[in-house]
C-alpha cells in the first residue's frame, strides 16, 4: 500500500516536471530574441540553484556533499543538465528549432534501451506501444513543415542525438546510483552546477546585452530560474525516486505538448487538426505508459 502511494505520488511529480519544462518553450522563444542562449540557460540555472540552495538551508536541509559523494554528483549534473542543455542548445546551429525537438525528444529510447541492462527494466508491451505512441504524436506535432535532415545537418543532427543519449544516461544512472542526499540538495546542486558551463561559454563567446533586456525579458528569464530549472528538476529528481526510470522518461513527453498549447495560448500560434492528433497519441501514450 505504501509502495502504491509513493508511485502515484511519483507520477504526479512526472507531471508537474513536464508541466514546468513545457512552460518553458514560449517564454523561451520569446527570450532568446534578447539574450544569446547559453547566457540566458546558464545564469536562470546558476540562479535556480541558489534559490534551491537557499530554501534548502531554510528548511534546515544540509546543502553540503560528503567527498565520497562529489564525482556521482558532478557526473549527474554533467549527464543531466550541461549535456542536455548546452548539447541541444549548439545543435540548434544547424537545425530548425522543429527538428531539434524532435531529436531531443528521443530521450525516452534511450532511457528504455540503458534502463534494461543496468535497472532490470524489461519494455514490456505496454511501455514499448507507449513510447511508439509519444514519440508519434512528437513527430507530428513538430514535423508539420516537414523535415530535411541532408547531411548539411549532420553535425546538428549529431549534438541532439547525444543530448538526449546522455539525459537517458543520466536518467537511468540517478535511478541505479542515488545520492542519497535530499532532494532540494541534490537538485541545488545538479543545476547549479550543470549550468555554470554554460554561463561561463555565455560571459566569454557570446554578446551581453542586459542593459537591452526588456522588463517581460526579465520576467522570462526569472520565470526560467524559479519553475523550469528550479522547482521542476526538483520534481524530477524525487519522481525518479519513486517510479520506473523508462514511465518517467515517456512522461516528461507531455512537455512539449505543454508548451505548444502554451505558444497557441498565449503567443497566438496555430492549433489545428494536426496539433489535436498530436495531443490525443502523446496522452495516450503517456497515460498507458503510468497504467499499472
Amino acid at each position: 500500500m505504501v509502495r502504491e502511494s509513493s508511485s502515484r505520488i511519483g507520477l504526479l511529480l512526472v507531471v508537474l516536471t513536464a508541466v514546468g519544462w513545457g512552460s518553458n518553450w514560449p517564454m523561451l522563444k520569446i527570450l532568446l530574441g534578447e539574450l544569446p542562449p547559453m547566457m540566458a540557460r546558464g545564469t536562470a540555472g546558476v540562479a535556480a540553484g541558489f534559490m534551491l540552495a537557499g530554501l534548502a538551508l531554510a528548511w534546515r536541509q544540509p546543502i553540503a556533499v560528503p567527498r565520497v559523494k562529489w564525482p556521482r554528483l558532478v557526473l549527474s549534473s554533467a549527464l543531466n543538465v550541461t549535456a542536455w542543455m548546452g548539447f541541444a542548445t549548439i545543435g540548434l546551429v544547424w537545425l530548425h528549432a522543429s527538428e531539434a525537438a524532435i531529436l531531443a525528444y528521443t530521450a525516452p529510447i534511450w532511457t528504455a534501451i540503458f534502463a534494461w541492462p543496468v535497472l532490470g527494466e524489461r519494455p514490456g508491451w505496454r511501455r514499448a506501444a507507449a513510447l511508439v505512441m509519444a514519440l508519434f504524436g512528437v513527430g507530428i506535432l513538430f514535423g508539420g513543415g516537414g523535415l530535411a535532415l541532408g547531411l548539411e545537418k549532420a553535425p546538428g543532427m549529431g549534438f541532439l542525438l547525444l543530448a538526449g543519449m546522455l539525459f537517458g544516461l543520466g536518467t537511468v544512472l540517478n535511478k541505479r546510483l542515488p545520492l542519497a542526499l535530499p532532494p532540494m540538495t541534490v537538485a541545488a546542486w545538479q543545476v547549479g552546477l550543470g549550468c555554470a558551463p554554460l554561463l561561463l561559454i555565455g560571459l566569454f563567446v557570446e554578446p551581453q546585452p542586459w542593459a537591452q533586456l526588456s522588463g517581460l525579458g526579465w520576467f522570462f528569464l526569472v520565470w526560467m530560474a524559479v519553475v523550469p530549472l528550479g522547482l521542476a528538476y526538483l520534481t524530477w529528481f524525487e519522481a525518479l525516486k519513486r517510479v520506473p526510470a523508462t514511465v518517467a522518461a515517456i512522461g516528461t513527453m507531455l512537455a512539449p505538448l505543454v508548451g505548444v498549447v502554451g505558444a497557441a495560448l498565449f503567443l497566438g500560434e496555430p492549433f489545428g487538426a494536426r496539433e489535436l492528433l498530436a495531443v490525443i497519441l502523446i496522452m495516450g501514450g503517456v497515460a498507458l505508459a503510468m497504467r499499472r
